[in-house]
C-alpha cells in the first residue's frame, strides 16, 4: 500500500501556478484494482497540474501501450494509448455534499482543510476511458499479423451460409419497399 503514496500530492506546499508530474503505468499499479481486461500495460501519464488559490486545474495526459483480446477473433491485440482529461478540484467547506450535487464528472470538491491530493483512482479510470469500447483490428488491417485466420474464416463461412428461409409472415411486403410517394 505504500506505493499508493507515489500517487499523493502534497499541493498546500506548491505555490500558485503550474506544476507538471509524471507516472509511468505498469499491470502492476492495477493489482489494488479489480482484475482488468487488458494486460502488458506500459502506460506514460503526464498531469499537469495549474494551482489557484480556490482551486486547481489536473490536466492529465495518457499515452502508452497494452494488450487487449481483440473481439473479433480471439487473439492479442496490441493497442496504442493516448487520451487527454481536464479535472476542475474545487476547495469548500463541505465536500461531500458538493460531491453529490454535482451533475458535471469533471468537477470535484475536496474539503478547505485537505493537504493532499490522491491522483491514482484518475489515473486508474483515465487509462481505462483511453481503451476503446469496440477492440477489434481496424478493416484495412482484418486478416493481418494480429488475426486468427481460422477464426476468420469460421466467421465468413457463417456470414455465406446464413441465407435465411423467406418467412412467409413477411411475403407481399416487398412491394412496399423504396416506393415514392406520388
Amino acid at each position: 500500500m505504500s506505493n499508493r503514496r507515489n500517487f499523493d500530492i502534497a499541493f498546500v506546499g506548491l505555490k500558485p501556478g503550474i506544476h507538471e508530474f509524471e507516472y509511468d503505468i505498469t499491470d502492476k499499479f492495477f493489482t489494488d484494482y479489480q482484475e482488468q481486461d487488458f494486460r502488458n500495460c506500459t502506460a506514460h501519464v503526464k498531469l499537469s497540474l495549474e494551482k489557484n488559490n480556490s482551486f486547481m486545474l489536473l490536466k492529465f495526459e495518457v499515452g502508452g501501450k497494452l494488450e487487449v483480446t481483440c473481439d473479433r477473433c480471439g487473439n492479442n491485440l496490441p493497442l496504442e494509448l493516448w487520451d487527454e482529461f481536464k479535472v476542475v478540484v474545487k476547495m469548500v467547506d463541505d465536500p461531500e455534499v458538493m460531491n453529490d450535487q454535482e451533475e458535471d464528472p469533471d468537477v470535484y470538491y475536496i474539503s478547505r482543510g485537505e493537504s493532499h491530493l490522491h491522483i491514482a483512482d484518475w489515473i486508474y479510470e483515465f487509462i481505462n476511458l483511453s481503451i476503446p469500447m469496440q477492440r477489434m483490428c481496424p478493416e484495412n488491417e482484418m486478416g493481418g499479423s494480429h488475426c486468427n485466420q481460422e477464426v476468420l474464416a469460421m466467421l465468413k463461412k457463417l456470414d455465406t451460409d446464413s441465407n435465411p428461409p423467406a418467412n412467409p409472415l413477411w411475403k407481399g411486403l416487398e412491394k412496399f419497399r423504396n416506393t415514392e410517394d406520388n
